[in-house]
């Protein structure tokens, strides 16, 4: 499916289902077999459920500060949907749908934001990098984890992800172009979601989209309606076969909007208007994509109704595992990051034990 067509310089944008969920242009519908699918759907509507009860967690005070995702869900599972088993997921830290698509139990994203370490190691079979906090560092790794591939001759590729806020650090820059220049498989996807915490889009850059900064580098660019989980897909899945097939990178700009806050630490009434929240939620994208689903004869209000009943007793008895996991050992704290720990962290060790002992802790 050729998405070329869509030039980021004119501000054209690909989009392939309308609001109510209709597609707009059976030429640019992907094929996606039927069981993939409602993967896809059942991955975002847990992936709702789950950011939802772990805002309430954290309000609570049982989990630590928290990155919700709400209105962020096609662009994630659309992108990662695109890609295969093998390939690597570079995450930043607000891509919980990808993460549940690749393969990362929701124990595990639970045991992150709970502050335990052990939510950042991931099966074998998971080739997903940890969350990364620090803005577009993670690109610079997924570019050489991309080059590593090709250098090897395997045909892996790097799947990136970065918010629009992101795009104005050097490592931006320094990723890209590097991808460019050596021709490295690796799909950078902007989640363009308008605020990078209370900086707008508008005075985030003066480019007229984010996709046209591809131009630069000599690379393809395209921005993709990012709310439309068919549109982000095939957008994906071609920039995916072509840096397979040895064409190099490409970066994608999804058009979404955080409806929530930045993190739990954030207060966006102070920086944005309710008015603009409200129309975006009209624009939910897993309300569009159940309607494409029920119109295909896939799904219905009723089996709806269920999952999201079974996804909630679903997440709620594993963030009360995790809250019955108890404490992490003193010693894992200090031997996790080494085979062995250093004579320098062992003192640091002992040191400690020997204070917590004295105040009887």
């Amino acid at each position: 499916m050729p998405t070329d067509k869509f030039n980021p310089l004119k501000d054209e944008m690909l989009k392939i289902l309308d609001k109510d969920g209709k597609i707009i242009d059976e030429n640019l519908e992907p094929f996606i077999e039927n069981d993939n699918l409602l993967k896809m759907y059942k991955t975002m509507l847990l992936a709702k459920v789950a950011d939802i009860k772990a805002l309430q967690y954290q309000r609570q005070g049982r989990m630590l500060t928290y990155a919700p995702n709400r209105g962020q869900e096609a662009a994630q599972v659309g992108s990662i949907a695109a890609t295969e088993k093998n390939d690597w997921l570079v995450p930043a830290f607000r891509e919980l749908g990808a993460w549940l698509y690749k393969g990362v139990s929701l124990e595990q994203v639970f045991l992150y934001w709970y502050g335990n370490e052990m939510g950042s190691k991931f099966p074998d079979d998971v080739k997903m990098l940890p969350v990364s906090v620090p803005i577009a560092s993670q690109l610079n790794h997924a570019t050489g984890i991309a080059m590593a591939s090709k250098i090897k001759g395997e045909k892996d590729i790097a799947m990136a992800y970065v918010g629009d806020g992101g795009t104005s650090q050097g490592e931006f820059h320094e990723a890209v172009n590097f991808a460019a220049v050596f021709n490295s498989p690796v799909i950078f996807l902007i989640q363009n979601n308008q605020w990078a915490i209370s900086v707008p889009r508008s005075t985030q850059t003066k480019s007229k989209t984010l996709a046209q900064k591809a131009i630069a580098y000599g690379i393809p660019g395209i921005q993709v309606d990012g709310n439309d989980v068919l549109a982000v897909y095939a957008a994906t899945k071609e920039a995916v076969e072509r840096a397979r097939n040895g064409e190099g990178p490409t970066l994608i700009e999804a058009v979404t909007y955080r409806l929530g806050p930045h993190t739990t630490s954030d207060d966006p009434t102070i920086y944005r208007d309710d008015n603009e929240v409200k129309e975006w939620e009209k624009k939910d994208p897993i309300e569009r994509f159940k309607k494409y689903l029920i119109d295909k004869g896939l799904w219905s209000e009723e089996e709806d109704k269920k999952q999201y009943e079974e996804y909630e007793n679903f997440v709620g008895e594993t963030f009360r595992k995790v809250e019955g996991s108890g404490l992490v050992p003193l010693e894992d704290i200090f031997k996790y990051t080494y085979a062995e720990m250093t004579p320098n962290l062992i003192e640091q060790y002992e040191e400690y034990k020997k204070y917590l002992q004295e105040e009887g802790m």
